[in-house]
């Protein structure tokens, strides 16, 4: 018999579960009426062995407790924030994530987002498709990046590839993360003293309790009326109240966000300011991440099944 799967949220397309069908027996949660949900936790659900979720939705204890044959947890991401790791470990739960195949392509939405907040680029998109170009009406001067500095918030795969790319536009780097990473002469000894060296702050953490609101108003105003800040890491890392306050007042020239506090809402206000560049959270949203990241995911679903190791465990 085909081992049995729950999967959690909207994870993969039709396409993708149809290939996962062939090998395993299928759950998917999300597209259950709440008549088959309850169904399904009172027979099925006691048969599945592994969840499949993203990192978004991540499980938690009371989730997956509703599964008492619960093995393995493959997440589709590389963010746990999400996940209650001591619960899984209790459990002896197997937990996998997506990490290295998505590192290149959010860098790339990171350093995007700066390039388009720095440039100004939606306001002089703007100003061409509003016919202002004719008219001759006066632009405001962009920012060059050369010369300026990055601060990275979080230097680990993510942090130092969006380093490596910035270096290239002749940007110093910085960074802080509570642990000593590569290359320690560039390491800030707080978040604060970072932005308050930086043109740009760059946000590149793990999400979870212990980096909520870190990026705060006195991170922003640190930063200062010409800093920048890009934030391709979890809404939660960043105070939005604070920031909102610290773009309306001026005391922060931009920001440049893919990841919101209460995704999918939008706080009004952000949408409202000419200084914010917003994206709905799409840094691993190309063909060939998405692709990368399904093939992981199935890839370690096979080998916890067949008694070999997982190839990118998080607990095992």
């Amino acid at each position: 018999m085909k081992p049995e799967i729950a999967v959690l949220g909207n994870v993969w397309p039709d396409a993708a579960l149809s290939a996962l069908a062939l090998e395993f027996t299928c759950h998917v949660i999300g597209r259950m009426s709440p008549a088959e949900q309850a169904r399904f936790f009172d027979g099925a659900a006691s048969r599945v062995r592994a969840v499949l979720t993203s990192g978004t939705v991540g499980i938690d204890a009371a989730t997956a407790a509703r599964f008492p044959g619960l093995e393995i947890v493959a997440v589709h991401g590389v963010g746990l924030d999400a996940v209650d790791l001591p619960a899984m470990a209790a459990r002896g739960v197997v937990v996998t994530n997506t990490p290295d195949v998505l590192t290149e392509d959010v860098a790339d939405l990171a350093v995007t987002l700066l390039l388009t907040a720095s440039r100004r680029l939606l306001q002089l998109d703007r100003y061409v498709r509003a016919g202002h170009w004719p008219e001759k009406r006066p632009l405001l001067p962009s920012r060059s990046l050369r010369g300026k500095t990055a601060g990275i918030y979080g230097y680990g795969r993510i942090g130092q590839a969006v380093a490596s790319r910035l270096r290239g536009f002749g940007i110093d780097i910085r960074y802080f993360q509570r642990s000593e990473g590569p290359e320690p002469r560039l390491r800030s000894a707080s978040l604060r003293e970072l932005a308050g060296a930086s043109d740009y702050l760059v946000v590149c953490t793990p999400g979870g309790p212990d980096t909520r609101h870190a990026v705060d108003a006195a991170v922003l105003e640190a930063l200062g009326p010409e800093g920048i800040l890009v934030n391709i890491a979890r809404g939660s890392v960043v105070d939005e109240v604070a920031l909102v306050e610290a773009l309306s007042s001026g005391r922060l020239g931009a920001a440049a966000l893919d990841v919101f506090e209460d995704e999918p809402q939008v706080p009004a206000a952000l949408c409202a300011l000419d200084s914010t560049v917003l994206s709905p959270h799409v840094g691993s949203l190309t063909v060939e991440a998405r692709l990368a990241m399904r093939t992981l995911c199935f890839d370690n679903l096979r080998a916890h099944f067949a008694g070999r190791r997982v190839l990118s465990p998080v607990l095992a």
